[in-house]
């Protein structure tokens, strides 16, 4: 049984009649009883009375009829929803966007973007970048920002539109703040206001500190940049931010220091899993994020 010859019986039961069904169709009529006889043997029952007088429903053709009206209006409602769904106008989006870099930052990109295609939902998830892999790995997210480059290179698709160098962020009274630039090395010693752990950069940052010769002092973790912002004005310890982050701090009793040599940096860009199905939703998606972030850099 297919959806051909439900539409072929139902047609049949409209007219009461082949001749003029087949002409309905575009069919010639030897192939339309042909078909309408296939379906009376796959359900084993006789669905019309053929008679010399007139066509005839039996009381299964009926009931066919009643439940193929049914299984119709479902199969056009499917087929007219994937051909919104091709044409974009709708869909779901499950994004993943890290909460260091803040909604500002991608509000105009969400804006461009249901301005386009508005019928598509947008479904966002605030989460450290290393979260925004593992989700998007178990297919939980379909795409997501991150804060540096994945490790596991092979399991996404990346485009990177964001490089920015990490700054010191230091409270005006303490000593580094009064610096012009300074080197990581320089800050073994200091206590520091960390990133939690499912941020890329935490990894990164205690990685630069390894290479040069400790292991940084945390007093600190925090997922929130303002509360990371709140401590180091607290005098609690000092911290490591981006440049963008850091030059729209609000509070005048912080400094931000350049660090000298190959600083510590934020490559924010956009991924998604490799060798796997993209919905049309979210290629747009990924598309109106390169357009609004203008080319990606190599």
């Amino acid at each position: 049984m297919d959806i051909r010859q439900l539409q072929y019986f139902t047609e049949v039961a409209k007219r009461l009649s082949f001749t003029k069904a087949a002409a309905y169709l575009h069919v010639s009529q030897p192939s339309l009883s042909k078909a309408i006889k296939h379906l009376e043997e796959e359900l084993d029952v006789p669905l019309f009375y053929r008679s010399s007088k007139q066509l005839q429903l039996t009381d299964a053709g009926k009931a066919v009829l009643t439940n193929t009206k049914q299984v119709l209006d479902s199969f056009y409602q499917l087929t007219t929803e994937l051909s919104d769904i091709m044409n974009l106008e709708k869909g779901v989006i499950k994004i993943g966007i890290p909460p260091i870099i803040g909604a500002a930052f991608f509000s105009s990109l969400i804006t461009q973007f249901k301005e386009r295609y508005p019928g598509v939902d947008l479904r966002l998830t605030e989460v450290g970048s290393n979260r925004i892999q593992q989700r998007i790995e178990d297919g939980s997210l379909d795409v997501g920002f991150i804060c540096n480059i994945p490790h596991q290179k092979d399991h996404f698709e990346m485009l990177k539109f964001l490089e920015d160098p990490l700054v010191l962020v230091a409270h005006n009274d303490h000593p580094l703040s009064k610096r012009q630039d300074i080197g990581v090395s320089e800050l073994e010693h200091e206590r520091m206001v960390f990133y939690h752990s499912d941020f890329s950069l935490h990894d990164s940052i205690i990685e630069e500190c390894l290479k040069n010769g400790f292991y940084p002092q945390v007093v600190c973790e925090s997922s929130q940049k303002d509360f990371m912002l709140e401590m180091i004005a607290a005098k609690l310890g000092v911290g490591l931010l981006p440049s963008q982050v850091a030059n729209e701090i609000p509070k005048p009793t912080l400094t931000t220091v350049p660090l000298t040599g190959d600083p510590i940096k934020l490559n924010l860009g956009v991924i998604w899993k490799k060798n796997v199905y993209q919905s049309f939703a979210a290629r747009a998606f990924i598309e109106t994020s390169e357009k609004c972030f203008h080319e990606p850099l190599g």
